[in-house]
């Protein structure tokens, strides 16, 4: 069977950078576990920068995928845990960036806290690969 997917969108949901359901149908399934980035990939610490580790965490992510034959693009859906509800704006603005027009179905949940106290953001999401 072929892989397919479609972005279900709404206008409330584009605006915010997500979409209201993916069907996919075919394919396989990557599970990715929560990813958080306390420094980049130059080894350059991430301490307070949440654009850093919004953008770090991605790159990871896409790293992922590619090892397990797929891309950023792949993912349908994500759940975001950031620590301060101020940033969920940002993010939003950050995921658009990332991902163009065709968003994941998508959860942000605020929490009181993460892993360590430095991280601000932490992704986890489910892929499907065709």
């Amino acid at each position: 069977m072929a892989h397919m997917r479609q972005n279900l969108k709404t206008e409330r949901a584009q605006s915010r950078g997500y979409s209201q359901a993916v069907v996919t149908e075919g394919g396989r399934t990557v599970w990715l576990a929560g990813v958080v980035a306390g420094e980049d990939s130059g080894g350059r610490l991430l301490t307070g920068d949440f654009d850093g580790q919004v953008r770090e965490i991605f790159a990871r992510l896409g790293r992922t995928l590619e090892e397990a034959g797929g891309r950023l693009a792949d993912i349908v859906t994500m759940t975001v845990f950031i620590t301060d509800a101020r940033y969920g704006d940002r993010f939003t603005q950050l995921r658009c960036e990332i991902f163009g027009d065709d968003f994941p179905a998508s959860a942000l949940i605020t929490v009181a806290g993460l892993a360590r106290p430095d991280f601000l953001v932490e992704v986890q999401g489910i892929a499907v690969i065709g």
